[in-house]
């Protein structure tokens, strides 16, 4: 016997929601979190059916509240290490517990890295952002700034082209754009400029420009910038999982339902799909909760019929 059926690693939108599932089986879970999902910076969630404006923090309480009321059982901290045992998982706690497992779900998310600009960090969240479908309605017709980071920075600054016709987009962290690139923005009357950003200016949180290496200032009301995606999943390594590497970076690889290379391990949410917001995450949660679920009930079955006696 195991200790649990199922241990989740994180208990954001996607790890609650698998854990939702699970408990509605009648399986035994336990949910492990940090407490820092990666849209604690947002004072409010948009796009999410149901919950228009409602507080990250609160849909994370209710959340929580739901799972208990079907036995979900819940432990702050963290996830150190898993391994592999005949017919299940140890799981090591930061606080150097290991408990037992059949089955594994990571939904610990990522992190941001941002690029490194003074005033960017300290507004993250709040006029600093990066998805327009999360944040764009809020930012509407506004002096908009797209600060580049990466390729995937051109296809953000398109996006916000629809929210606002003032976008000005500050090319230099591509090291220069093509004819036939400045050429479609330009189409669109976005503003382009290859001086480097050196200071983020603004009253509190909110966004009131930004400083060129030149000196000069040019006006904005919120900036949508691309930060490094860093998975959380650096726990699953001993195991030696396979990964895509994708334009953002390298993210384990799983199926329509979360399952990585390991049968008893899923990983879901932001982990391996940094695109993912909190509507798609909690889809992400409930179809992995389903999937483990089918997979311990074969593994049930598997182990009634081999153990049956022969009539």
């Amino acid at each position: 016997m195991h200790d649990h059926d199922v241990i989740i690693a994180g208990g954001g939108p996607a790890g609650l929601s698998a854990a939702l599932m699970l408990g509605r089986a009648r399986r035994r879970v336990l949910v492990i979190d940090a407490g820092r999902p990666r849209n604690r910076f947002a004072e409010h969630m948009h796009g999410v059916l149901g919950n228009e404006g409602t507080s990250p923090a609160v849909l994370l309480v209710r959340g929580r509240e739901e799972a208990a009321g079907y036995g979900v059982a819940f432990a702050d901290g963290t996830v150190e290490q898993v391994t592999r045992l005949r017919d299940g998982l140890a799981i090591t706690g930061g606080d150097g517990v290991t408990t037992t497992t059949r089955a594994f779900i990571l939904a610990a998310g990522l992190s941001d890295e941002l690029p490194d600009v003074p005033g960017l960090a300290e507004r993250w969240g709040a006029s600093v952002l990066h998805c327009p479908y999360c944040h764009g309605w809020e930012v509407r017709d506004q002096r908009l700034g797209v600060l580049t980071s990466s390729p995937l920075s051109l296809h953000q600054a398109e996006l916000v082209r629809q929210w606002s016709d003032r976008v000005t987009v500050f090319t230099a962290g591509l090291g220069g754009l093509s004819a036939e690139t400045e050429r479609r923005l330009r189409s669109r009357g976005v503003e382009l400029v290859s001086e480097r950003v050196v200071e983020v200016l603004g009253d509190g949180r909110a966004v009131t420009g930004v400083r060129l290496d030149n000196g000069r200032e040019v006006e904005l009301d919120a900036i949508f910038t691309g930060g490094a995606p860093r998975p959380h999943d650096s726990v699953l390594a001993p195991l030696g999982l396979d990964r895509n590497d994708m334009p953002a970076g390298s993210f384990l690889a799983v199926d329509f339902a979360g399952r990585t290379s390991d049968e008893r391990v899923w990983a879901i949410g932001n982990v391996v799909n940094p695109n993912a917001t909190v509507p798609m995450s909690i889809g992400a949660g409930a179809m992995s909760g389903a999937a483990v679920n089918g997979a311990l009930v074969g593994w049930d079955f598997d182990e009634a019929e081999a153990t049956a006696p022969v009539r």
